[in-house]
């Protein structure tokens, strides 16, 4: 192999590497971007969120626990971080198109993601009760609204 070729096959590997590492930033963002977004003060960034952080803040235990513990998927790292791209993607579009509903509702499958989190966070103490029923139709006041002294619409 000539002297040229090698050198070219050497570009073209860091030329590569170069690239991947590129990439991997634009997906991670940058630094701390990843562990900042997943604070609870990044989340009331957004003005329609603030009612949702009040009545956070103000609810016992659960204001100990980061928004994305129970918000998303959180048995497997892979699914978490899909969903957590999905949500971030859909919330971002939503908010800059100026589509976010006055009354912020929780989805079909937002409500099952938060349901296994209960589930997982508390899995002793519900090991013996009916699992299918909602955890907030009891415990009203993990919800954000109505949530300790603050009384959200």
């Amino acid at each position: 192999m000539s002297e040229t070729k090698k050198k070219l096959g050497q570009y073209g590997l860091g030329g590569l590497g170069l690239l991947i590492l590129v990439a991997v930033f634009f997906v991670l963002g940058p630094p701390q971007l990843l562990a900042k977004s997943e604070s609870p003060l990044f989340c009331a960034g957004c003005h329609v969120m603030e009612a949702e952080f009040d009545a956070w803040a103000h609810t016992g235990a659960h204001r100990r626990e980061k928004c994305v513990e129970c918000h998303l998927p959180n048995r497997n790292t892979g699914l978490h971080y899909v969903w957590k791209s999905i949500d971030g993607m859909k919330d971002t579009l939503m908010f800059y198109s100026g589509r976010v509903p006055e009354r912020i509702v929780i989805t079909d499958h937002g409500r099952a993601v938060v349901q296994s989190n209960c589930i997982r966070c508390h899995e002793t103490t519900v090991d013996h009760i009916n699992q299918e029923r909602l955890c907030w139709d009891c415990h009203r006041r993990i919800a954000h609204r109505k949530s300790g002294s603050i009384q959200t619409i």
